[in-house]
Order: structure tokens, then sequence, then C-alpha cells
């Protein structure tokens, strides 16, 4: 698959933790690389609809340079799966939830965002939200780690 708009959307469960840290280490890293790209974050509930992310992901991120402005929470829509060229889940129980609800012509937009990681042992973000200070971390670490991965996939044309 051939991203022209390079319109990346970044999901976990209620978009307060994994997928808005994703979206701010994304945006971030990609500038730095000289890429072009529209990203966002959402989740697949609306448990904490048009909240800031969890103040633990902020500070985490903030200590290692990322920005998460203007960031709310905002549950996934019928319009993303269009507007989108790709849609990366944090983990299973995410993509299983997405495929259920993506229209069949844009079920090839998505997938997991630790398959552009192939070098770590996770396939999958965890979630840090009832952890320590430690998981949202180890959140980052792997999300940059993701972040390289997917750079260079768009870089090398290869999605």
């Amino acid at each position: 698959m051939t991203l022209t708009r390079k319109a990346i959307l970044f999901i976990c469960l209620g978009n307060i933790c994994r997928s808005p840290t994703a979206e701010a280490v994304f945006k971030k890293r990609s500038k730095d690389a000289g890429i072009s790209v529209w990203c966002d974050s959402a989740g697949t509930g609306a448990w904490h609809q048009d909240e800031r992310p969890d103040k633990r992901a902020i500070s985490t991120g903030r200590k290692r340079g990322y920005r998460f402005t203007g960031q709310t929470s905002r549950k996934i829509e019928p319009s993303d799966f269009e507007d989108f060229d790709l849609i990366l889940a944090m983990d299973k129980q995410n993509l299983l939830a997405l495929s259920t609800m993506c229209p069949q012509e844009h079920v090839h937009k998505l997938g997991l965002f630790l398959d552009y990681a192939p070098h770590t042992d996770a396939d999958e973000v965890p979630d840090p939200y009832y952890g320590g200070p430690d998981g949202f971390d180890h959140v980052i670490d792997l999300i940059e780690i993701a972040s390289e991965g997917l750079i260079k996939a768009i870089k090398f044309d290869t999605l």
C-alpha cells in the first residue's frame, strides 16, 4: 500500500494513554525526519470523551521532548476509516474491535503499530493505565521503536 496523503490514526481503548502518546511521538519523530504526516489518535471506546491525555503519559512524554498540545480523547468515527490511510492499533483487542466496525473496502488500512517494530519481543503496546510510572516509560520505548520503523516504511514506500 502506498501512502499518498500520509494520514495515520493511532488507536487504543480509551485514547488517554497509548494512542495519544503514539500521536505525540510520531508527530515529532516524523517532523524530525522531514516527513509530512497528518496523524491523530482515537479510542475504540468513549469513556474519556473530550478528556486530556493521562497526566502520567504527558509527564513521561515531556521528559523526552514530546508535546501533547491540543489533544483530547475521542472515539473512532465511521469517517476515520475513509479519511486515514493507515489505522494502527496498539493491541490485538483493539485491532479486533476495529475490524468489526471497519467497512470491508478499508480493512487493508488496519494493522498493529508494533508490526513496525520487528526487532522487539513485544507485538502489542501494553496498557499502562493501572500500572506504575515505569509502564509509561516502557510504552514510550516501544512507540519510539515502532515510530522509527514506520518512518522507514514511509520513506522507502514499503507500506
